[in-house]
């Protein structure tokens, strides 16, 4: 395991975030106490210090477990949380970006978490109405009092951080370190706008659903290259929904898998940690055996020829503007024809 600093921090993570999601049996599909306990030492064991909760998964009991887990050696772990989210009720203020929830949330996690700091909390979902100054005031109150150190962001458009983040500069206040968002090779979205903002304002990027909710596993996949096939009666169990694209996505990466000996989950995080922006993968396992294959991704290196095939085969459009700005005519406008004369640093 090697470490990466957090955006503009200097705060170092492991280059592979565990996320504890499944850590409780209250949604009827996660790990016991007894599972989740060795998922955690594994990853620990491993050198892994980056551990990603939040305040609703599993109804708390995800918070309640890593609390249980950390004891002995809490100040050694990144610890990161999230608030926003709220199960359905007749509280208005449950839930939501602003102040009121903010500050119920991080003392209900404090008192979950049996610690008196977070390392990293995230905002979990954009709620598109708190006003920008409110959220950021918040999360500086709440690392002047020492309850949190940093702060990000997570599910959330690129211009509303970006103007978050700036507001916060101006004002002094604490600003994001960090970037949480979909991404996959079937999900690339995020490079028209969140991926290059990110850059662009030195956040941290950690990705949820590296494997795309189990298509990229392998799962899917039977046979390599040259005799790749999608197993139709396992796909029909999954709820996602897959068009022609992603099973050519699929059946690709169980292509490369196949020839240098690895497993498609494997060579689905190997390709995320080969993208020109850094990107830390947030993995959750149900099973020793999943866990160990994710972390095994770190030994994986794909060759120029293999990563030439996962791009094109997972491409996008990147549409309006970017498009615009690659065409022939608008550089040669743009740049008066001097293009190639002028160096960027």
């Amino acid at each position: 395991m090697r470490y990466k600093l957090l955006g503009n921090s200097g705060l170092r993570v492991s280059e592979i975030c565990l996320g504890t999601m499944t850590f409780g049996e209250d949604w009827g599909w996660g790990s016991s106490k007894e599972g989740a306990r060795r998922i955690y030492d594994t990853y620990r064991d491993a050198g892994g210090n980056f551990l990603d909760t939040a305040n609703f998964y599993t109804n708390g009991t995800s918070e309640t477990l890593l609390g249980e887990f950390m004891q002995g050696h809490r100040d050694s772990v990144v610890l990161a949380t999230k608030y926003t989210n709220a199960p359905p009720g007749k509280d208005a203020n449950a839930a939501g970006n602003h102040r009121k929830s903010m500050m119920q949330s991080v003392e209900a996690s404090l008192k979950r978490l049996k610690t008196d700091y977070i390392d990293l909390y995230w905002l979990h979902i954009w709620d598109g109405i708190t006003p920008f100054d409110e959220v950021m005031r918040g999360f500086d109150d709440l690392v002047t009092q020492g309850k949190i150190l940093y702060a990000g962001v997570s599910d959330a458009p690129a211009w509303w951080i970006a103007r978050a983040n700036t507001l916060a500069e101006l004002r002094g206040w604490t600003r994001f370190a960090g970037l949480q968002l979909e991404y996959n090779l079937i999900e690339r979205t995020a490079e028209r706008e969140l991926l290059p903002m990110a850059e662009a304002l030195d956040l941290g990027v950690t990705a949820w659903s590296p494997l795309a909710g189990g298509w990229l596993s392998g799962k899917y996949a039977t046979g390599g290259k040259g005799g790749g096939r999608l197993d139709e009666e396992l796909m029909r169990d999954n709820a996602l929904k897959i068009d022609a694209r992603a099973k050519a996505i699929v059946l690709e990466v169980a292509a490369v898998a196949s020839e240098i000996s690895r497993s498609s989950a494997q060579v689905a995080l190997a390709w995320l940690r080969h993208q020109a922006t850094a990107v830390i993968p947030i993995i959750g396992a149900r099973k020793i055996e999943q866990l160990n294959d994710n972390l095994a991704s770190l030994e994986v290196q794909l060759t120029p020829e293999q990563l030439v095939r996962l791009n094109q085969v997972s491409r996008i459009e990147l549409g309006f503007p970017h498009d615009f700005f690659n065409k022939e005519l608008v550089q040669a406008f743009s740049f008066a024809g001097m293009k190639d004369k002028i160096e960027r640093h």
